[in-house]
């Protein structure tokens, strides 16, 4: 039997993780593929999956009142960090642009692992925030753009 291992080492988000983290949470892992325009993931609905995209293009957007595209995010991106935080719902919604690639970590599993080992959660946790952080950036970044805003005034 083929496991995920070395494809969930290959990613960017576990580059300079230490191997016996990798081991850990591989049980947790499988492969899916989304076709363009499939659904991945909905604001609202429980935070079951964390992504890591493989190949493909994702739109990450508001759903409501009217779809609003945030990001569009591709390989080696993440997609649904709300795993990680109670109460475990989706903050956005997210749909396949083209075919996509991923891995998926089962969030429930993901949470036990960090939760029996605190080294594992806390290393996931800064990979996590500081993703997070770029994204935060490069929204402020667009919010003055689009509103013609000289961020050095």
């Amino acid at each position: 039997m083929e496991t995920l291992e070395p494809i969930l080492r290959q990613h960017s988000f576990f580059k300079d993780i230490p191997p016996q983290y990798i081991d850990f949470v591989v049980g947790c892992t499988s492969h899916m593929v989304f076709k363009a325009g499939d659904e991945i993931l909905k604001e609202g609905e429980p935070a079951d999956k964390f992504y890591l995209i493989r190949s493909g293009h994702v739109a990450v957007y508001i759903a409501k009142p009217s779809e609003i595209t945030i990001e569009t995010i591709h390989e080696n991106d993440i997609l649904g960090w709300s795993w990680l935080i109670p109460p475990y719902r989706y903050r956005f919604s997210a749909k396949a642009v083209e075919n996509t690639r991923v891995l998926a970590l089962d969030g429930k599993c993901l949470r036990e692992k960090c939760e029996s080992n605190p080294d594992l959660g806390y290393t996931l946790l800064k990979k996590i925030i500081s993703i997070l952080t770029e994204r935060l950036d490069a929204t402020r970044v667009r919010l003055l753009d689009i509103y013609n805003i000289n961020a050095d005034k």
